[in-house]
């Protein structure tokens, strides 16, 4: 699950661009930042929640990608440069908390990448939590035996 360098500066740029639509001296706004990716043209789009589009751009790396489930393997990318840009994403005139947020084509979500509180919050990976209820159930039914 590694990007190029070429990538990053990509979705970085991206994200400064929509940094650059709240400035921190205008007046808060009330909305989530939904980022979608088309996994055929690698053109990544970003919305508020109103489905206004603040940006739009070609990750040149995801055009055709052959990735089998290709959201599992953009969520932890599009998470780490949102995480490298939080200091600056932080500043943004957005009510607290909100989240930025991998939906797909339908604007359904998919998954939340990062929420910015005011407190630090984390967002779980899915694959963190992967066979929790097995081992859960295993220690229960070890614990009840003793």
């Amino acid at each position: 699950m590694k990007a190029s360098q070429q990538t990053i500066q990509q979705i970085e740029r991206a994200l400064r661009k929509v940094a650059a639509k709240f400035p921190s001296d205008a007046d808060p706004l009330f909305t989530d930042i939904h980022l979608w990716v088309n996994p055929y043209t690698g053109e990544m789009r970003t919305y508020n929640d109103d489905d206004v589009e603040l940006d739009r751009c070609v990750v040149e790396e995801w055009i055709k990608s052959p990735q089998e489930d290709f959201y599992a393997y953009v969520a932890p990318i599009l998470r780490a440069c949102i995480q490298n840009m939080r200091p600056q994403l932080e500043q943004m005139s957005i009510l607290r908390p909100f989240s930025f947020v991998l939906t797909d084509e339908d604007h359904e979500t998919i998954q939340d990448l990062v929420i910015i509180d005011d407190e630090e919050t984390v967002v779980v990976d899915g694959s963190l939590l992967e066979g929790l209820d097995d081992e859960l159930n295993d220690f229960l039914e070890k614990l009840l035996a003793d």
